[in-house]
Order: C-alpha cells, then sequence, then structure tokens
C-alpha cells in the first residue's frame, strides 16, 4: 500500500505507535506539526531511553526569530518558519548537519493588540514534495520543497475577510490527499466561512465549510469516522459573546457534519489545543476530545453513524492551554493548568471519563509537552527540562531527565525524525543563549 505524505492514511501510523514497525524500525519523518500521525505519536523505535551522564549536546542549532511553530521533517530537509523583522522566513536546512539549503522571505506586516511573540503561531506542512506554510497576517503559500521556489500564495485574510484575531491568525493549515485545509473563520460572498479547501497544487478553492464560528488557534486534524473521511476543527476566534466549539467536516464536499459548543464565557479567551480522536472502534461511537484552559476545560464528544452527536462526559478540571493530549492505553494524558505555576498533569479514562490520577509533575515541567515514542514517552517542559517518562494509566515516573536550556515559554512540542530531536528555544536564556532552533541525537551509540 502505498502513502503519500499529508494522505488521510494517517491511521496506519497510529495502529505503529507503541510497537515496532517493520517499514520504519529505526525512523520516521515528521512531517507537521503533532508528527505523521497528527496526534503526538510517532512509531519511531530504536532510541535508547537513558541520556549521556553529562546531559545531551547539541548536534547543530540554528539562530531562530521569533514565533511558536515547530519544525516539519521529511527526509534529510528540516523546514521551519520563523520571523525575522518584517519579514517571515521559511528555511530548510539539512536535517543532519544544519547545513543550509534554501530560505524564502516575504514581508509581512502584523501589529500586536494584545502584545506577544510577532513570529507565526504555526507549522511548515511538508506533502507531496511541497510546503505549505500560513503566517501571522493570514498569507498562505506553497513552496518546493526542493528548491523553496514558490508554487503559489494566497492572501487569507484578505480574500475570505478574516475577522481579527488576538495574538495574529495560527492554525496550522492540514494536507489530506490533494486538499489544503485552512481554518480562515471569515466570509465570503456573504456566507459566514470557517475553513477552506484549497487545490494543493494550484490554490484553487475547492470547498469551503459554511459556519459562523470564527477561527481558533487550534489546528485541524484528519479523522475516519463511520467510513467517511473527516476534518476535525476546534473553531473559535475574537467574538462577543464568545463563540466556538468542535466541527466535524466532510473531507469531500466541506458540508458540517456536527457542531457541539465548547468555549469559555469570557470572551478573552483562546481555544489552541487540537482536536483528537480518542477512541474509534469498529461499530462502536467515535469519540473526540478537546479541551481549553479558560474555565470550560475539556468534553468527550461521542458521534453516532448519523453523525448526530452527543457529550460523553465533561471534564472541568481537565483544561489544556496549548498541548493536544495524549491518547494512550485508553486513557487521555495532558498537563492541564493556565500557567505554569498551576500545571499539573492529569489523566483520564476514555470510557468513562473518570479522572484516574493528577501529578503536581507541572511543579518541575510546567505547562509541558509529551510525546508518544515506541520507546516510550518523552516529555519537554516549558523551561527548556527533557525527560523520559514511565506513563500509564495506573500513574507516571521520571526514568531519566536532563536541562537543555534555561529559558521560558518553551510552548512547542518537539519533533523527533530518524533518531533526531528538533527542540525550539523560543526565547532567550537566563545564560544569555538566543533563540535557536536545536538538533539533539537520540541515536544508540
Amino acid at each position: 500500500m502505498t502513502m503519500k505524505n499529508g494522505s488521510c492514511c494517517f491511521w496506519m501510523f497510529a495502529l505503529c505507535a507503541g510497537a515496532v514497525c517493520a517499514a520504519e524500525r529505526h525512523g520516521a519523518d515528521w512531517p507537521r506539526l503533532l508528527g505523521p500521525a497528527h496526534n503526538c505519536t510517532t512509531p519511531e523505535s530504536g532510541l535508547p531511553g537513558k541520556f549521556p551522564a553529562g546531559g545531551l549536546t547539541p548536534l547543530w542549532e540554528a539562530p531562530l526569530g521569533s514565533g511558536f511553530g515547530g519544525p516539519a521533517i521529511v527526509g534529510k530537509r528540516v523546514v521551519f518558519f520563523h520571523r525575522l523583522g518584517d519579514r517571515e522566513v521559511v528555511e530548510c536546512r539539512d536535517a543532519t548537519s544544519g547545513v543550509a539549503q534554501w530560505r524564502h522571505d516575504y514581508a509581512a506586516e502584523y501589529v500586536p493588540r494584545y502584545g506577544g511573540s510577532l513570529g507565526p503561531r504555526t507549522s511548515p506542512v511538508i506533502a507531496d514534495g511541497r510546503v505549505f506554510t500560513f503566517g501571522i497576517s493570514g498569507r498562505l503559500h506553497c513552496l518546493e520543497l526542493e528548491s523553496g521556489k514558490a508554487v503559489w500564495e494566497r492572501d487569507c485574510a484578505g480574500e475570505f475577510s478574516m475577522r481579527p484575531a488576538f495574538f495574529g491568525y495560527g492554525s496550522t493549515p492540514l494536507v489530506m490527499g490533494n486538499r489544503v485545509i485552512v481554518q480562515v473563520g471569515g466570509e465570503l460572498e456573504g456566507k459566514p466561512v470557517n475553513c477552506v479547501a484549497l487545490d494543493a497544487a494550484t490554490g484553487k478553492v475547492l470547498w469551503m465549510a459554511v459556519h459562523e464560528w470564527g477561527a481558533s488557534y487550534a489546528s485541524p486534524t484528519p479523522a475516519m469516522l463511520n467510513g467517511r473521511e473527516c476534518v476535525l476543527v476546534f473553531a473559535g476566534g475574537k467574538s462577543r459573546p464568545a463563540t466556538g466549539g468542535l466541527l466535524v467536516i466532510d473531507c469531500a464536499n466541506g458540508g458540517v457534519l456536527a457542531a457541539v459548543p465548547h468555549r469559555a464565557e469570557i470572551a478573552e479567551s483562546v481555544s489552541a489545543a487540537s482536536p483528537v480522536v480518542a477512541s474509534a472502534e469498529e461499530g462502536k461511537p467515535a469519540r473526540v476530545f478537546v479541551s481549553e484552559a479558560y474555565s470550560a476545560g475539556g468534553i468527550c464528544v461521542e458521534l453516532a453513524k448519523d453523525f448526530s452527536a452527543s457529550v460523553a462526559w465533561r471534564a472541568e478540571n481537565f483544561g489544556l492551554y496549548w498541548m493536544t493530549p495524549l491518547v494512550r492505553e485508553g486513557c487521555l494524558f495532558g498537563f492541564a493548568g493556565l500557567s505554569d505555576q498551576l500545571a499539573e498533569l492529569v489523566c483520564h479514562d476514555i470510557a468513562t471519563g473518570r479522572e484516574l490520577w493528577r501529578d503536581d509533575l507541572g511543579r518541575a515541567f510546567g505547562r509541558g509537552s509529551l510525546l508518544a515514542t515506541g520507546d516510550g514517552v518523552l516529555c519537554l517542559g516549558e523551561l527548556g527540562e527533557l525527560a523520559w517518562l514511565d506513563l500509564s494509566r495506573k500513574g507516571v515516573k521520571v526514568i531519566e531527565r536532563c536541562k537543555l536550556f534555561d529559558a521560558p515559554e518553551t510552548w512547542t512540542l518537539p519533533a523527533l525524525s530518524h533518531g533526531l530531536l528538533y527542540v525550539q528555544q523560543n526565547e532567550r536564556g537566563r545564560d544569555g543563549t538566543k533563540p535557536r532552533l536545536i538538533c539533539y541525537d537520540l541515536r544508540a551509540k
């Protein structure tokens, strides 16, 4: 069976997660923000599970401007997206040496309304030899992976009358087959539009998902539900009153199959954690989980065969700020809390919604990020701490830990590809180190 990068066959990767996958026994690509399975999971295996006595030493590093989107890696190429001065920059480097391959940049006017970083909040997406980026001012670019040459671009903010956002536009696009799906939260021809699907080769509009909810900072994710290819969107932009929730969209035509409201009541709130398929067993209703940290917490939505939706359970104290929860052993794991001081690692049973445990690991890691591999779970804390965790429905134990750097706002999920871990230091370190993309070698020696 042939699978193209960015295709809808992502669930095949998920079946391999946590086990040895014959085709990718020692490595896998990382083509987008949430990894090959769109769920913070990779089939990568053969890692030692321990750190050197003196800690990890960078294999290479590259200067990084402002922004929070993570890198994308396919084959020998790593692509990252950031802002330098008044320009948004797409860079491609050799994945193992860090040697520059190409650079594409363009002027991107952006005036912050609420402060914060001036850089993009989105990650590049690599699919079928192309790179797709969606900038903070709403410009979408398609570039050749080999050369960085522009194939096409669209001013989504202007063309779809995107509504103002708190911190610029920040939902990473989703590539499904020949479609690039972008959450725009705007209007076209008098109709409210949440998402548009563009032809990956030409940029031509293929369909629009008509719905009044605005664009959030959560990225759309794919799902096979009831035999139908779907797009899951956790929507909700800047609006008064605050509106938003889970949208289930038909990938073929953009039809909205289900809409389940879920948003904090206060207007100054954002939804940034992407939706995940919590369970999709054949013959049983599928379950999708979404969460936000501003008071509403999380909900697990159950979808019947006719796509009628109901809330299976709620978890008001399982509010995730930006991290997408990890699905593992029939459970959901995530760092809950609106600030690093309040962060706790929490586990919920998917079938019952019962909270199984809550751990104060957040005191050491803040609002960390979890990445599941074939060898275990990596955790990156928001101050630069990295650890291997023994994570299960029974509890959590730190196996190994090391300090990579001491810098705040390490909010980007690390990327793992072919034994190399790519970590973004988004802010200046306390020792004076500047923002940078760092590559660490985790391969067994």
